[in-house]
């Protein structure tokens, strides 16, 4: 039997070499997609529909009474206190205050945080110097301790320094993380060719042009990526600053730890301020998500 003689298959084609029969896949033309079929919407929609479910909860129990809270069964729909739990929280819990701390705390870290891993990683990934791969396990290798290993000396180092209940005190232990500097670390590895960087010194780029237009732009799915993941952590970041800060000059979750004191807590103002302190992440994530897909989607057809 020939070549020609084997039949067709819809997903490929066949041949035969020495006797023997492989099979070539078919590849598919430029444009086509594969179809999802019903499965995989099904599958999609029960994963939506549990990941909101938490957000749901909270504004449902934040729009109704404490005492209707405690009642079986608990309410499944939105009630009419929602406005007024939510000026509740804002007013006992000093959130005005505590939004702006908040916003300059995570904007901060996350600059600092991506600026910062992305050089390090470039030069990992990419300079010769002495000692790299040690000094690479050692940055891994503060990822294996506890950070509440780290609390005692590092309040005693900014109490030294005069930092006592003032946002540097948050800021600078954050500056960059050693996961980051891994994460852009093995990005760059692959996603920057030596060959771009050794064709720029050749045209007289400077290192600093270098890392300016080689080296960020070819850097920026996975530091879309990593500023998001670092903006959330250091928003929700709750450890530090309560020992670090206090009522009098907060951030969100700091502020938000007040409205959980007293002899009964009101849960209905404690979800209303936990609602508000989420509304920032879910703005700022409509306002850059499409960014920051399309910058992982980049960094995939790449890879």
């Amino acid at each position: 039997m020939t070549t020609t003689d084997l039949p067709l298959s819809p997903a490929g084609t066949a041949k035969t070499t020495g006797g023997r029969r492989f099979w070539r896949p078919r590849v598919m033309g430029a444009g086509k997609q594969l179809d999802a079929g019903p499965v995989t919407y099904a599958v999609l929609t029960l994963f939506a529909l549990v990941s909101l479910a938490p957000l749901v909860w909270t504004a449902i129990a934040a729009s109704r009474t404490d005492r209707r809270l405690a009642q079986t069964p608990p309410p499944l729909w939105f009630g009419a206190n929602l406005f007024k739990n939510l000026q509740a929280a804002w007013d006992q819990a000093g959130l005005g205050t505590a939004m702006v701390n908040s916003t300059l705390v995570a904007t901060t870290i996350t600059v600092s945080t991506v600026v910062f891993s992305t050089l390090a990683g470039f030069a990992f990934a990419k300079l010769r110097f002495r000692f790299s791969s040690v000094l690479l396990l050692l940055t891994i290798g503060t990822m294996m301790i506890p950070p509440q290993l780290a609390v005692v000396p590092l309040y005693l180092w900014m109490s030294g320094l005069g930092w006592s209940n003032q946002l540097q005190t948050v800021v600078l232990p954050t500056l960059v993380t050693a996961f980051g500097t891994f994460f852009m670390r093995q990005y760059l590895v692959q996603a920057l060719p030596t060959e771009l960087i050794e064709a720029a010194r050749v045209d007289g780029a400077s290192s600093a042009r270098i890392v300016w237009h080689v080296v960020f732009p070819a850097a920026r799915p996975a530091m879309a990526v990593l500023g998001l993941l670092t903006f959330v952590f250091a928003w929700n970041d709750f450890l530090w600053p309560i020992i670090a800060l206090n009522q009098q000059n907060p951030t969100v979750q700091v502020a938000l730890n007040s409205l959980g004191t007293g002899y009964v807590p009101d849960q209905a103002v404690i979800m209303a301020g936990a609602l508000l302190g989420t509304l920032p992440l879910l703005i700022a994530f409509l306002l850059f998500g499409k960014q920051i897909v399309g910058g992982i989607m980049q960094g995939a057809i790449k890879g």
